[in-house]
């Protein structure tokens, strides 16, 4: 009765359809659904409730089609109701397959193939509109410049457009749509989040682009961009910093990269604009409005930018334009008391970040009469602050005194000689002010860093220096006296015969430095001039052997070198360099010995703890407690006071670290491999060859995956490429060709990278030397490079030895330098017919080569033997019948029969393959 009434309704429910009455028939259908459950009559139903839906609602069109569908997937009117459905909700993708469905049905049911035409075309536009730069840029700015857009739209919109900007394409698409007038409009927020994204996106969009950032430079005003660096968010001061540094690099050429059409066309003049940034940023320097961290990043700028980076260059008119026009406002940093009300915001770089600009100034000057106006200048600034009726002018003086010491020594040491500038520094050591005696201590510090001056300074400053030691009872007063009486008590350097003090006194002074070290209630500041005592002490091998033996003495100092506290930075590396006897030694010539103790000369003098076994041990400890992790924080420090000398000091450290393989991975682990590879780009020449060094220990024993993941391992081919120069001692050169080798061996990319970085033929140079292992290490190198295309058309090409040297090393008598160019061989006459031919012409001992190869007590080498005999066989006829009338094919037939055990199965599997390819040309024929 049920299906009888079911079959009435939907008959209702036709006619209620025809006479357009949706909504009856809607109602008619769904009764009928309550009453039936034939499948047939189910999927006719829904199927006309969804005819239905097209006219009310599109929603329960789809929902009525898809049931339908459910029940028979070919019902091709449910399919294409459901298309119509889909395609009127937007969603055309979806109702482009259903349709695609119906035509595959029917093909030649017109109103298909015109739908899906129609759907294609809609599907194409609406792509077009939504992936079109243009639109999405446009929808980025509407979503940030909404205020009552959400947080997460807005920060992924902000994102998008700051890598929007990063890309060449993206950025001139901002540009031409009006993008700079609408950042301005991100600026005029005020809101930090909007006003860094727009500050990133100008950066992306000035590199590399003189044009565009001289438009932006001009739309955004110089002054406004001081300002914003001026902020005291350390975040937004770095970030406005970072777009400076891309104006003044696309101003200046300085960006590196390949401009064509328009802009190659575009000649701007930009000096104008130079100038007026160096101009704002020296104004910064000495403005109250400007945060501490403002002027670190102003100075960071102008120590970046203002010198030369290549003294071979003439022109060094910026460092004379900054010395005439800001010399007096560097002198005004450099001179800040931090404990006077009059002080400047400053951080704890401040002053360092300024004492290194005035000595890269001072480097950068050509003559000695424009040294002789940057002197005039200093002096006239410093004896102009001497004042007997204000105090705090002469501290300013002293300050400023101790603060281009740290600078340009030399010129310092001038300054010193002024006349009232020491008499000034012992009248404030006798001060009752703690802030005048602190200013005149690290003056007096300064002043004792040469040993000529320290011994003037042991004479008249020594007693000084003990009285206020003894009297203070402020610690920061207290911990200085005691590095001043460090610095002074290590003036003899490492020679163990020059002791300045008593026996047993500077482990005194050594033990108080690490006492105040792990004192955590004392400010960081003042603890880091205890680092700076240990700098000086630590020559001394008793010291350095107590310090590491003093764990959390250690581990204090490794914390305080991760700090923000960047003038530490250089005490720190000091430090490891003297407990891992890094530096440099001059070697002992024993005639010379003798001769100077028989003219009575003093002879230096070694440290028994200054062995070999000692700096091991010593090794060991620091790695314990944790010294990798230090020096990666360290290599990361984006700031002008991580010197190329300081970077120096770092790399010399972390060679003696590597120089053991079993503390490889160690180092690896903890992040070394990546802290190395800035270190052997940048610095100095001794310092890119001490990190090179260690990145070719690491990457001779290290899996690279690892050691340098991801992009970072093609940075490492071109640091060890230049340990191969023959100025480079025997041990690099070694270690670099290891280190390539196992780079070579992880893929193809790798090789081409080598390649490109033209090691090739200094690879093939060691491959001719005559120390055994010189010529192993790069004969295994090349049996890895030849796996690339590039390095085998070197091969094919005519005019060249390389496949003789190839075919003699493998005549050698030593086994490892064999089994490599065998190995390499093998590959190359795998990959080319023309090299197996050549190889028979290169040399008439080829034949013999290749028996011996194929006679060879080690497995590896007769192997790799088989496999050249076996590429031969298969490349020529004649070139088989040549060798199978020669004595190898009894080699072959000999192996051949050999019954193969687990170790020699590979050797005599190609040997019978070799024995099958002669069956095959008919040279020899079975035995039954």
């Amino acid at each position: 009765m049920a299906e009888v009434e079911a079959v009435q309704l939907k008959e209702e429910g036709n006619r209620h359809f025809q006479l357009q009455d949706y909504k009856a028939a809607t109602n008619s259908y769904s009764q009928a659904l309550k009453l039936t459950k034939d499948k047939a009559l189910l999927a006719t139903l829904y199927r006309n409730r969804a005819a239905c839906g097209l006219k009310t609602s599109y929603v329960q069109a789809a929902s009525d089609a898809s049931r339908a569908i459910d029940i028979n997937s070919s019902d091709i009117k449910a399919l294409y109701r459901r298309c119509q459905a889909l395609e009127h909700l937007g969603k055309l993708d979806q109702a482009f397959k259903d349709v695609q469905r119906c035509a595959t049905l029917e093909p030649r049911n017109q109103n298909f193939q015109e739908m899906l035409r129609r759907l294609n075309t809609s599907i194409q536009e609406k792509l077009r509109v939504q992936f079109s730069t243009d639109s999405r840029v446009q929808k980025m700015f509407e979503i940030l410049l909404d205020e009552n857009s959400e947080a997460d739209k807005r920060e992924k919109a902000a994102n998008n457009l700051i890598v929007l900007g990063r890309e060449e394409a993206g950025a001139e698409k901002i540009f031409q749509n009006n993008g700079v007038a609408l950042l301005l409009q991100l600026l005029d927020t005020k809101k930090p989040e909007l006003v860094l994204a727009a500050v990133r996106t100008l950066s992306g969009m000035c590199s590399g682009h003189q044009a565009r950032a001289t438009v932006i430079l001009h739309a955004v005003r110089i002054d406004r961009i001081c300002s914003l660096m001026a902020v005291e968010n350390e975040e937004m001061s770095l970030a406005v910093c970072n777009l400076l540094q891309a104006i003044i690099d696309s101003l200046s050429g300085e960006d590196k990269r390949e401009h064509r059409g328009k802009e190659e066309a575009l000649v701007l003049d930009t000096k104008k604009d130079l100038k007026q940034i160096t101009s704002h940023l020296l104004d910064m320097l000495v403005s109250k409005k400007v945060s501490g961290q403002g002027r670190d990043q102003a100075l960071n700028l102008l120590n970046k930018n203002v010198p030369r980076k290549d003294l071979a260059i003439h022109d060094n008119s910026r460092t004379i334009y900054v010395v005439d026009n800001g010399l007096r406002k560097i002198l005004k940093v450099v001179g800040q008391v931090p404990d006077l009300p009059s002080c400047l915001p400053l951080t704890d770089n401040t002053r360092m970040l300024a004492s290194i600009l005035i000595n890269k100034l001072y480097d950068d000057l050509r003559c000695d009469p424009e040294r002789d106006h940057f002197r005039k200048i200093c002096e006239e600034y410093i004896t102009g602050k001497f004042d007997p009726q204000d105090m705090d002018k002469n501290l300013n003086a002293i300050q400023t005194v101790s603060g281009i010491l740290q600078g340009p020594f030399d010129l310092g040491n001038q300054l010193l000689g002024l006349k009232g500038v020491m008499e000034m520094m012992v009248a404030l050591c006798g001060s009752e002010r703690e802030t005048d005696q602190l200013v005149a201590v690290e003056a007096l510090i300064h002043a004792s860093t040469k040993l000529s001056r320290a011994t003037f300074i042991i004479t008249n400053g020594v007693s000084l220096l003990k009285q206020i030691y003894k009297t203070t009872k402020n610690e920061k007063i207290k911990i200085r006296t005691l590095v001043g009486l460090c610095k002074l008590g290590s003036a003899g350097g490492t020679d163990y015969g020059l002791r300045q003090f008593a026996e047993g006194s500077t482990e005194k002074l050594a033990k108080q430095c690490r006492k105040w070290l792990c004192n955590m209630s004392i400010d960081t500041r003042t603890r880091r001039w205890a680092v700076e005592g240990l700098a000086y002490l630590t020559l001394d091998a008793d010291v350095k052997d107590d310090f590491v033996q003093d764990v959390p003495a250690l581990q204090a100092m490794f914390e305080l070198a991760k700090t923000s506290d960047k003038t530490i930075l250089y005490s720190v590396a000091t430090t490891l360099v003297n407990c891992t006897n890094s530096y440099d030694v001059k070697e002992v010539i024993p005639e010379l010995v003798q001769l100077a103790k028989f003219s009575k000369q003093h002879v230096p003098e070694e440290h028994p703890k200054d062995k070999k076994d000692f700096i091991d041990m010593r090794v060991k400890r620091l790695l314990k407690a944790g010294v990798i992790s230090a020096l990666a924080c360290m290599v990361k420090a984006d700031s002008a006071i991580l010197t190329d000398q300081t970077k120096e000091l770092l790399a010399r450290v972390f060679l003696a670290l590597c120089d053991n393989p079993k503390d490889r991975g160690t180092i690896v682990a903890q992040g070394g491999g990546k802290a190395l590879i800035p270190l052997a780009l940048e610095g100095t020449d001794v310092g890119k060859v001490k990190a090179a060094h260690a990145l070719a220990k690491i990457a001779a024993v290290s899996n690279p995956d690892i050691a340098f993941p991801g992009e970072r391992v093609y940075e490492v081919v071109r640091p060890l490429v230049r340990l191969l120069d023959t100025q480079r001692d025997g041990l690099q050169n070694y270690e670099a060709l290891l280190g390539l080798t196992n780079l070579s061996g992880r893929s193809d990319k790798l090789r081409q990278k080598i390649f490109k970085e033209r090691a090739l033929p200094d690879i093939e140079n060691y491959m001719f030397e005559n120390h055994d292992q010189l010529r192993q290490a790069a004969t295994e190198c090349m049996c890895n490079m030849v796996l690339h295309k590039e390095v085998q058309e070197r091969f094919l090409a005519d005019g060249n030895d390389r496949l003789k040297l190839v075919v003699l090393l493998c005549g050698e008598d030593d086994d490892k330098v064999q089994n490599a160019a065998a190995g390499a061989l093998a590959m190359l006459t795998a990959a080319h017919k023309k090299l197996c031919l050549k190889m028979t012409q290169v040399t008439t001992q080829w034949l013999e080569i290749l028996q011996r190869l194929c006679l060879h007590d080690q497995l590896s080498v007769q192997h790799r033997g088989l496999v050249i005999a076996y590429n031969l066989l298969a490349a020529d006829a004649e070139l088989a019948k040549k060798l199978v009338e020669s004595e190898l094919l009894e080699i072959l037939t000999v192996v051949g029969k050999q019954e193969p055990d687990e170790k020699k199965a590979e050797v005599v599997q190609t040997a019978r393959e070799c024995l099958i390819k002669c069956m095959d040309y008919g040279f020899i024929k079975p035995v039954s």
